[in-house]
């Protein structure tokens, strides 16, 4: 877990009001998304996220997360809406309203935050890449050069080149993976 994760569950398990707030602020949106993908009722979701956030609050105390509060929170919410969809009779309607197609999921604000939580984190990953690594990177994936031409702009071998490719692209595989789930959802409301 993140050390300023470590932070606010520390100030969460003290009851601090803040920390709550912030948690509730920093996650609710998307977890509501999640949730309507699940029960397809946008007030229903969010209650059974309101629901998932509060029970945290009771539970604060005792309360034992490993992974991080987004990964915990997501995997709440979505055993909330799996027990919620037991739990109810079997509906044979279709809500018409949800078949609506006209405007694109990502001029909605959920889409949009999405997205641009989602280039937030790829931009720091490649920020955070090496020099030379992110340099080769962006000239590869950015200007569009061939691996030919950023080894005659650098002054480096095409092996060279090869290798901080490669060294980029599994740094940034393992540093997005925990994005895996938002780049599904994203793909979910496109």
């Amino acid at each position: 877990m993140d050390p300023n994760e470590e932070i606010l569950l520390a100030r969460l398990k003290e009851g601090d009001n803040a920390a709550y707030k912030y948690l509730f602020d920093r996650h609710y949106a998307v977890l509501c998304h999640v949730a309507f993908q699940y029960v397809r009722d946008c007030y229903l979701a969010e209650c059974l996220v309101g629901d998932v956030i509060f029970r945290l609050w009771e539970r604060r105390r005792t309360v034992s997360i490993n992974s991080s509060i987004r990964s915990y929170l997501m995997a709440s919410v979505r055993n909330r809406c799996l027990d919620y969809l037991k739990s109810r009779p079997v509906r044979t309607e279709t809500d018409l309203g949800l078949l609506d197609d006209n405007a694109p999921a990502s001029s909605s604000p959920l889409g949009i935050l999405l997205e641009r939580e989602m280039e937030y984190a790829i931009n720091d990953s490649i920020e955070a890449l090496p020099e030379k690594t992110r340099e080769v990177f962006k000239m590869s994936r950015f200007a569009n050069l061939k691996y030919e031409e950023i080894a005659a702009r650098m002054g480096i071998s095409s092996n060279t080149v090869k290798y901080h490719m490669k060294a980029a692209l599994a740094a940034l595989r393992e540093s997005l993976d925990k994005y895996l789930v938002l780049a599904f959802l994203l793909f979910l409301i496109h």
